[in-house]
Formats: C-alpha cells, sequence, structure tokens
C-alpha cells in the first residue's frame, strides 16, 4: 500500500501517519516528492490488509500495490533515484560510462586499458577479478590480486572501479577495493548474496539474470532495497532466446519497462547482450536513444589475445569511435556525456 498526503499536508500530518504505521507493526517508507509526500507501507499483508488511514489528516488517499515489490517501485518513489557513486552520479542528466576488459590479466594489459577508457570519457574501470565461467577450465580470474590491480589504475587515472562479486563471503574484500558491487547475471536470484548486500554500504550493479523476466529482476533488487541499501543500478546484459547468431538477445524495451516500473537508474551491457564487437556500437546507440542511464562495454588494448570474451570487446580506436556518436545521440535526448 501506499498513503499519497495532500500537497498542504504538514509534518505533523505525516508524523502522525508513520506513528499510526508503527503502532501496528508495520513500517514507513517516506518518498518526498515537488508537490507531495507518499508514505510506502511494507509489512503483514494482513495487517496492511485491514489498515483503513483515509481518515487521518492530510490523506487524500491509499492505493493497493498488487507487485511483490515495493521499494523499488515507482509508485512507492515517484521521483527518479539518483545514485550518487563518489561524485559521479548515476541516473543524472549525464550518461554513465563503464568500460574496461572482461577480466584483469596484468598491469600492463590494465593500464593500457584504463589510459584508453579515460581518454574516451569513461567514468568507471570495469574489470573481473573473479570470473564465473560456464566451463571450470576457463580462466577464472586473478581473485584478490585482480583487485589491487583495478584498484591501483582506477586511482591512477581517476576512475571508479566498478567489479564482479560472486560470494557473500567475499563483500568485504571486494568493498576494500572497488565502488560498485556488480551482480552478474548467474547470481541474479543468489539470495543469500543480495541479502548480504542490503547490509553494504556501496552502490550495487544488479545484471539482468539469464532468462529474468522484468518482474522476478525488479523482485531481486528488492532483496537488496528491504536490506537497507536502495543505492541499486539495474543492468540489461540480454536474455537467452532461440538465437544463435548473437551470445543473447539484446533487450532494449526493458529500458522503457524499468522507466516506468522503477525509480532506479538502469544502463546497458551492449557487449554481453550481442557477444559480437561489430554489433557493440549499433546497440550502444540504440540503448542512449531508448533513454538508458549509461552503458558498460567491455574495451581490450588486444581483443585478439583477450583471455576472456575478446571477440565481444572494443579496441581502444573503435571504442573512442563509439564515444563520438553516443555524445551526438546524448544531445537529442537532453543528456550529457
Amino acid at each position: 500500500m501506499i498513503i499519497v498526503m495532500s500537497p498542504s499536508a504538514t509534518k505533523e500530518d505525516i508524523d502522525k501517519v508513520e506513528s499510526k504505521l508503527k503502532s501496528v507493526g508495520l513500517q514507513a517508507h517516506l518518498s518526498v516528492g515537488a508537490e507531495r509526500t507518499i508514505v510506502g507501507v511494507i509489512g503483514d499483508k494482513k495487517i496492511i490488509g485491514n489498515l483503513e488511514m483515509n481518515m487521518l489528516p492530510g490523506v487524500e488517499k491509499t492505493v493497493r500495490i498488487t507487485e511483490k515489490y515495493k521499494l523499488v517501485s515507482r509508485e512507492f518513489h515517484p521521483e527518479n533515484t539518483v545514485v550518487d557513486v563518489d561524485g559521479v552520479k548515476v541516473g543524472g542528466e549525464q550518461l554513465v560510462v563503464m568500460a574496461g576488459p572482461c577480466s584483469v590479466e596484468s598491469l600492463e594489459q590494465l593500464r593500457e586499458a584504463a589510459k584508453a577508457v579515460k581518454e574516451g570519457g569513461a567514468q568507471f574501470l570495469r574489470g573481473g577479478a573473479f570470473k564465473p565461467r560456464t566451463s571450470p577450465y576457463d580462466f577464472q580470474g586473478l581473485a584478490e590480486d585482480g583487485l589491487k590491480l583495478l584498484r591501483q589504475v582506477a586511482d591512477e587515472n581517476g576512475l571508479k572501479v566498478v567489479t564482479e562479486i560472486v560470494d557473500k563471503d567475499d563483500i568485504e574484500l571486494v568493498g576494500k577495493y572497488a565502488d560498485v558491487y556488480q551482480v552478474g547475471a548467474r547470481n541474479m536470484q543468489n539470495f543469500q548474496l543480495l541479502k548480504a548486500l542490503g547490509k553494504a554500504k556501496k552502490p550495487v550493479m544488479l545484471k539482468r539474470g539469464l532468462s529474468a523476466t522484468i518482474s522476478e529482476w525488479l523482485n531481486a533488487a528488492e532483496y537488496i532495497a528491504a536490506g537497507g541499501n536502495e543505492n541499486i543500478i539495474f543492468c540489461e546484459r540480454g536474455i537467452r532466446t532461440y538465437e544463435t547468431y548473437t551470445r543473447n538477445t539484446l533487450d532494449l524495451s526493458a529500458v522503457a519497462a524499468v522507466k516506468e516500473l522503477s525509480h532506479l537508474p538502469i544502463i546497458v551491457d551492449p557487449s554481453h547482450g550481442t557477444g559480437r564487437w561489430q554489433m557493440v556500437q549499433p546497440m550502444a546507440r540504440a540503448a542512449v536513444a531508448a533513454g538508458a542511464d549509461g552503458l558498460i562495454i567491455e574495451v581490450h588494448p588486444h581483443p585478439e589475445v583477450a583471455l576472456s570474451d575478446g571477440d565481444q570487446s572494443l579496441t581502444p580506436k573503435n571504442f573512442n569511435t563509439l564515444m563520438s556518436d553516443l555524445g551526438k545521440i546524448a544531445d537529442v535526448m537532453g543528456r550529457t556525456l
């Protein structure tokens, strides 16, 4: 349920609503907008079902919410949320670009990639230190040594770090080096990990699962928000369909859907979404045109010798070309790059 307060509602009116909810064991979640305040009600469904709030002063109306996700829904929070990552804002006027190699391979490789993406205009360095791979024989990452390299090279270039977290027991370790935790597609419904990240203090980028519906994706985000961490960024990275030409089917309609259903920002991963470097550029342009708040792109200085995902990685030259194109589209969309 949400309680819509009238534009003339006073702080005392809102306090009375909160007090009433707490007295029956419910939680109140305030969303203060430009014109009015909305109070989200969370707790036992039976209690909420019998709740009568319309008679309280300052209450304009109550609205029942049928979806299971609450905190991440736009009904609970009509205003767009901007996730502030130590000064870099995701979901605001400026588009955010996260770029770098799929995996951290060496200091030399990472430095070359970081220099290129910084010059191209990216704000984040992406790279995997822990790599969940389909085959147990594929390169699995450099673990903490990779995290140390990410932090070192990002600091050298004035970039933020986004990297994948695969185990709830590694949250503290990864948090020492990363600015944003990335939850990969295979872990979208790892509920123990999501619950633990709900208690973390840093933003979380939640990728869509391999075959997840949008509702399942939003409910996964609700696990994080319910734990107290509402600094969540959605990432559309394509879903598995019957198509075999591309690695996945990049669902750009998800951008519009999430914008309608949730107040949280959403970025797009055209690299995993297509699996082909030739398709990354057109899909990245389309993502910005669709209203995405940013992109995460794989860039490798030498894709032909990459230890993972070389086929979908852009060279620095191609990344610069893409960034130039994106700037033109951003202008049309009323955004900056």
